[in-house]
């Protein structure tokens, strides 16, 4: 169904194209992502984070999105999962779940507890997470890469609930 594989530098127009759609943002703590010069920042961050991963449609090769690892702390055991966004083609269509499964298999065989950000406006992502067992925990103010500071839900799964 996906190939997950590291971001690239050179990933930023497929990536930007798959991106470049108001309606996958609206209901994002930043609503312009859509727009080039916003997206390049968004793109900056992956980059920097280190743990961007580019999402490919396996049967076509179109990329369809992106998700990343971020804020891994060594002492709780556990890592951040998000920024993640699909082309709306792709939504209701089993890749995100496909998507967060193979992030989620991978990063529990290092770490015991996974955080999701999600923000306050965001249903459609606070419903997916949901389906997958998260439970949401507490809520923040988050101050995105290069972005504003926005109220942010913070969802968590534990490695014991993911392997029932």
């Amino acid at each position: 169904m996906i190939i997950m594989r590291p971001l690239a530098e050179d990933d930023f127009e497929k990536l930007f194209e798959a991106a470049s759609d108001p309606l996958i943002w609206e209901q994002h703590p930043n609503k312009d992502r859509y727009k080039r010069e916003v997206f390049m920042n968004f793109f900056k961050g992956a980059m920097e984070s280190g743990g961007a991963f580019l999402v490919i449609e396996k049967d076509t090769g179109e990329v369809i999105g992106s998700s990343r690892y971020y804020g891994y702390n060594e002492e709780e055991s556990s890592v951040s999962v998000g920024y993640t966004f699909i082309a709306r083609k792709y939504w209701g269509r089993n890749f995100n779940p496909s998507m967060k499964k193979l992030m989620l298999d991978h990063a529990f065989g290092s770490v015991g507890k996974i955080y999701f950000h999600i923000g306050k406006d965001n249903i459609r992502s606070q419903k997916a997470i949901l389906k997958l067992g998260a439970v949401k925990i507490a809520e923040t103010d988050m101050k995105y890469f290069g972005e504003d500071v926005s109220r942010n839900f913070i969802y968590l799964m534990e490695k014991e609930n993911w392997d029932k």
